[in-house]
């Protein structure tokens, strides 16, 4: 039995296997939230954020394997930053139509996200390290606490999720804002050094 498990822990693939199935919970996030209209039950709304937490709890499984046993990859680290950005994407948009978040923060976010995602592109073809920030995790932390609590939107051990939720929101509007400041100042800082010209980057 253990070593059954142990080769399944060990297993080079389970990362990615872990990533892929956190992509499953965006249209089990989707569809609950669609079929249901606008005033879904507290039992629906508790199911739809449980799924989240788990599919967001599992990036830190997913990485922490890759890291442990030396099974990072190239299609790893193209679908682990897809996965998140999808789920945060697909929990920040069903929100929208529920009126438990203005578009306009969804659109700010999501548009951020994209933007990074872009550089982030150019960065790998530029062979341009950047590494990680704190604020980065921050930012994913702030996210997944807020976008929890707006799904579940109800009473949570005598805490009202909703408020939590709309505090926590912009408090990830801005670090979210911040971190990516950051990581285009840090591009910008390893092009130079690399001796990269802003008006080269991207051609």
């Amino acid at each position: 039995m253990k070593l059954c498990l142990r080769n399944i822990i060990t297993w080079p693939a389970l990362p990615n296997v872990i990533t892929l199935t956190r992509l499953l919970a965006i249209p089990i996030i989707t569809v609950a939230l669609s079929v249901c209209g606008h005033d879904p039950s507290q039992y629906l709304n508790a199911f739809v954020a449980l799924v989240y937490l788990v599919a967001a709890l599992s990036d830190l499984l997913d990485g922490h394997l890759a890291r442990a046993y030396g099974h990072e990859s190239n299609l790893g680290r193209f679908l682990d930053p897809l996965a998140d950005k999808l789920l945060v994407s697909s929990a920040l948009i069903m929100l929208i139509p529920l009126n438990r978040l203005p578009a306009w923060v969804a659109f700010l976010i999501v548009a951020r996200e994209i933007a990074v995602t872009g550089l982030r592109a150019i960065a790998v073809e530029k062979n341009l390290v950047i590494a990680a920030s704190a604020q980065g995790k921050q930012k994913t932390l702030a996210q997944n606490i807020a976008l929890f609590c707006l799904l579940w939107s109800g009473e949570l051990i005598w805490t009202d999720t909703m408020t939590v939720g709309t505090v926590m929101l912009y408090v990830a509007l801005a670090i979210t804002y911040w971190s990516g400041f950051l990581y285009f100042r840090d591009f910008f800082r390893a092009a130079k050094a690399e001796g990269s010209s802003p008006a080269g980057i991207g051609t």
